[in-house]
């Protein structure tokens, strides 16, 4: 379903990330994820692409397989640096073919250390090189293709577009206006909804969509949550996700819990399951959950939120 259409039938979406598996187990791990959280009925899942399109095939058959064997609506990650026009161009050529509604557009960085699944330095705030420099070129790219292109999509409209938010700030851009800049540029090229990079303090959150509201930007916005499962996985988390920080009502109740795992788990996972508490009182018109290619913290969220019968429903 086109992005338009998905803010326009639905109130609230809830939405889950995935990344591409590199080994046939962790493909068989993912798998059963998908099959966990299927039921859940997500308003799409997103498919996360490697720096520089390091995962490129990987992302490509996940996101097909996803729609084949599956009843998910799956969002394709693209990021332009390292590509040439006519490498995305064919990139969303067989997207098309395939059936896929909707990407999000990255600017991207080139391959270097990452996390799957964590937006670091995809938003075409920082100068880099070739011809999508900035995340705007990709969106006006694929504003384009979809304009040359309306036979080929299953809808006349092409693909719906989604752009990368960040509401603590994104470490390359000197200052917030010099960024809500940036965002606007990406959603006058053509986005239909900004997604941002997980966060733990809804104040950012919330400061972010007031900003961008009185910027004048009225696309949707989905607000990106991570629940924590670990203390190894917060402190690679905050390393490399571009602007995260953690409060330290978070950290003291992490430190209490720290020797024992399931402890820790729970914490991170009551700590995530109420900030969606708070963003849907607040009126938030999407939760994006990183679920980091596991279905349990996800299904525990649901089921604690009372969230399976009045999210995602029409209006």
């Amino acid at each position: 379903m086109h992005l338009r259409d998905v803010f326009t039938k639905h109130r609230t979406t809830f939405s889950f990330e995935f990344f591409p598996p590199k080994t046939e187990g962790a493909a068989a791990e993912l798998f059963e994820s998908l099959r966990a959280l299927e039921p859940l009925k997500p308003t799409f899942v997103s498919v996360t692409y490697g720096a520089g399109g390091s995962t490129r095939q990987m992302t490509h058959e996940l996101v097909e397989r996803v729609k084949t064997e599956t009843k998910l609506d799956p969002m394709a990650h693209l990021t332009g640096v390292g590509h040439t026009e006519q490498e995305i161009e064919a990139i969303l050529m067989r997207y098309a073919k395939a059936g896929v509604s909707n990407i999000l557009a990255l600017r991207g960085d080139p391959p270097k250390g990452e996390v799957s699944g964590i937006r670091h330095q995809a938003s075409g705030e920082s100068r880099g090189q070739g011809e999508f420099a900035y995340a705007a070129n990709l969106v006006k790219f694929i504003k384009g293709f979809n304009e040359r292109n309306r036979g080929v999509h299953r809808d006349p409209r092409g693909f719906g577009i989604a752009v990368a938010g960040y509401p603590e700030g994104h470490p390359g851009t000197p200052n917030r206006l010099l960024e809500m800049e940036y965002l606007k540029a990406k959603v006058d090229a053509g986005a239909d909804a900004i997604v941002t990079q997980l966060f733990f303090d809804n104040r950012d959150f919330l400061d972010f969509r007031d900003r961008c509201r009185l910027s004048g930007l009225k696309v949707p916005i989905v607000a990106g949550i991570m629940p924590i499962t670990s203390i190894a996985g917060l402190k690679r988390i905050l390393e490399l996700a571009a602007g995260a920080r953690a409060p330290a009502a978070l950290l003291r109740a992490l430190g209490r819990a720290e020797h024992n795992p399931e402890s820790v788990r729970r914490v991170g996972v009551h700590w995530a399951t109420e900030q969606c508490r708070d963003l849907l009182d607040h009126g938030v018109e999407g939760i994006h959950l990183y679920t980091l290619n596991k279905s349990t913290a996800t299904r525990e969220i649901y089921a604690t939120l009372g969230v399976e019968d009045s999210l995602g429903m029409t209006v």
